[in-house]
């Protein structure tokens, strides 16, 4: 893999900040996901939460798997950060920037999984649990769903994510093998 180019088309996006990690640095919390179950009204609803996703063990042994990770932010300036009618529109912004990024690593990797934010909200009501999802190549589950404490890996690599009031803050995780 070509790191240096990597960056270099890295630069053409809106991205705060990023850090290439090792994948053993993910601490993987059963606690993240219980709020995932106790909190989030897509908990059993979506093919990128859980349990869809999988136990936390298993996916903790898919993220091992890889060799690499890129986990990196991009921000919005919003008037209240903590208004979600507000902060979730900005979501779909960072998710596209997360598929042109991931397809930068497909373009060097053999294998590439992406992890992003919240609730996938590509399809108005998803096909979980009927039928497959519908948009597989598109959809990135959650950081969160896997059990991944993202603060921690982001104070871990310099990474900040408490940018003022008024800023939101999107993570997302490529993770990739050479």
């Amino acid at each position: 893999m070509d790191q240096e180019k990597l960056e270099r088309q890295i630069t053409e996006y809106p991205v705060c900040e990023y850090a290439f990690i090792n994948p053993d640095d993910i601490s993987f919390l059963d606690q993240v996901r219980y709020i995932c179950e106790t909190e989030c009204p897509q908990y059993g609803k979506s093919w990128s939460c859980p349990p869809a996703v999988g136990t936390v063990a298993e996916c903790e042994a898919r993220c091992r798997s890889y060799s690499g990770g890129f986990l990196f932010t991009t921000i919005a300036e919003v008037s209240d950060a903590s208004n979600m009618a507000e902060t979730l529109p900005t979501r779909m912004e960072h998710e596209e920037i997360t598929r042109h990024i991931r397809d930068l690593f497909l373009e060097q990797c053999t294998d590439v999984q992406a992890l992003s934010t919240e609730s996938c909200a590509l399809c108005e009501t998803c096909a979980y649990p009927k039928g497959p999802c519908r948009f597989p190549d598109r959809m990135f589950p959650c950081l969160e769903s896997y059990g991944i404490l993202v603060t921690e890996l982001a104070e871990k690599y310099g990474l900040g994510f408490m940018n003022g009031c008024n800023v939101v803050t999107w993570f997302s995780l490529i993770l990739y093998r050479e």
